[in-house]
């Protein structure tokens, strides 16, 4: 039977999301909008503005957020995705799924190291680089995004190597330092080919986390130079306070803060990135499937922490998961703004948290409640089930 292609003159959607209480940018510049309505027409975002301003005819849904909060979908800046929703690392089904319910809806790869049997040769890494790449662009658990195909450098690599990769669509490299490149010099060379062909790079930072992995300390991360210093929290085991500082001045690079980290080292790390005013440079990730777990709420979770015990504004730790992410990692998704991917999660405060609302709660320690998450221009989930209860959800009031 012929394959029927799609209509090209189907009708676009639009979505309303009308009654936005606290509207959330993910810009450091302006964190919060004043705007309570939000149109998006397709899988992008098309009008934000006040409700009275914005033309709201023709909505193929409108959402009543009920005057909750409404933020960019959180980004995953660290994991480790293998196979589809399952991870060998933990033996775990669904864990994608499970981290939407955690607010997350990007999710970027530092590189398919956990699959069984990983080739190191290097027709085999390609190889499974540009199958990772693929597999993921076409299967979206709950229509999570995850931009995967990111290889280990290995020994023996050329730079055509890296142009074969580009002309694939491979965009990242996996973490530098867990394969057999463990020198500063030979990385450089590597992340300076990978760069000239527009692959972007992290490096594990760190005492070892896996059997197979090494300590990479500061020198090897600023000789390298890696486009971002991957968990400079450690992933699990941190450097020294003196390395962490020092990488923070020394560089300019990306500083990207892990839950599967030394929290106390990340705490530092964040204060060091405020008191040189580059608090931009700051993402944040899980490094997660790992040894200790699968953590749906982990980007939440680093969110309250770093508000809570760093002393930022709730609202200023939700871009570091949000815009500041999505900046550094080219993405086009991560603010609330016209041209950007349609994607949100809609929180509230947790019932019956101490904060007397949702950037209080976050400010005090707590998690948010979230009531729904909407990726593309489409509603993925509505009530998290792993979160704590929101005070008030939102609603879908037309289809």
């Amino acid at each position: 039977m012929a394959h029927e292609e799609p209509s090209k003159s189907a009708p676009q959607t639009k979505l309303v999301i009308r009654n936005i209480g606290l509207l959330l940018s993910g810009d450091l510049a302006s964190p919060i909008l004043d705007a309570d309505t939000v149109v998006a027409i397709g899988d992008h975002i098309a009008v934000v503005g006040k409700e009275k301003d914005v033309d709201t005819s023709g909505a193929t849904v409108t959402i009543d957020a009920k005057g909750t909060a409404l933020a960019p979908g959180l980004i995953d800046s660290h994991v480790h995705p293998v196979c589809g929703d399952w991870t060998p690392r933990q033996n775990q089904l669904g864990w994608i799924d499970s981290y939407l319910h955690g607010g997350v809806t990007t999710m970027v790869s530092a590189g398919e190291v956990h699959t069984p049997g990983r080739p190191k040769d290097i027709v085999g890494l390609k190889a499974m680089a540009i199958f990772a790449q693929r597999a993921f662009h076409a299967f979206r658990p709950g229509g999570v995004k995850i931009y995967a195909g990111a290889p280990v450098i290995e020994h023996g690599m050329v730079e055509d190597d890296f142009k074969e990769l580009a002309s694939a669509g491979v965009k990242i490299l996996g973490e530098v330092g867990l394969g057999s490149v463990k020198d500063g010099k030979t990385a450089q060379q590597m992340v300076s080919w990978a760069r000239k062909y527009g692959i972007q790079s992290t490096i594990h930072t760190g005492g070892p986390s896996i059997p197979g992995s090494s300590l990479i300390d500061k020198d090897m991360v600023l000789e390298t130079d890696a486009d971002v210093i991957g968990h400079v929290n450690g992933g699990h085991t941190a450097l020294p306070d003196d390395q962490i500082t020092a990488l923070c001045e020394r560089s300019t690079r990306a500083l990207e803060i892990v839950h599967n980290g030394n929290e106390r080292a990340g705490l530092l790390a964040l204060r060091t990135a405020m008191e040189l005013k580059q608090l931009n440079r700051v993402i944040l990730g899980t490094d997660s499937p790992a040894g200790s777990g699968v953590q749906p709420l982990g980007i939440v979770r680093m969110i309250s922490l770093l508000s809570s015990l760093g002393e930022i504004p709730a609202e200023i730790a939700i871009c570091l998961a949000t815009g500041n992410t999505a900046k550094i990692r080219n993405l086009n998704c991560g603010l609330i703004a016209p041209g950007r991917e349609a994607s949100f999660v809609l929180m509230d405060r947790a019932q019956h948290s101490a904060g007397k609302n949702l950037l209080d709660s976050i400010q005090k320690g707590d998690l948010p409640g979230i009531g729904m998450v909407v990726i593309d221009g489409a509603v993925s989930t509505h009530r998290s089930r792993n979160t704590p209860p929101a005070t008030t959800a939102p609603e879908v009031v037309l289809r």
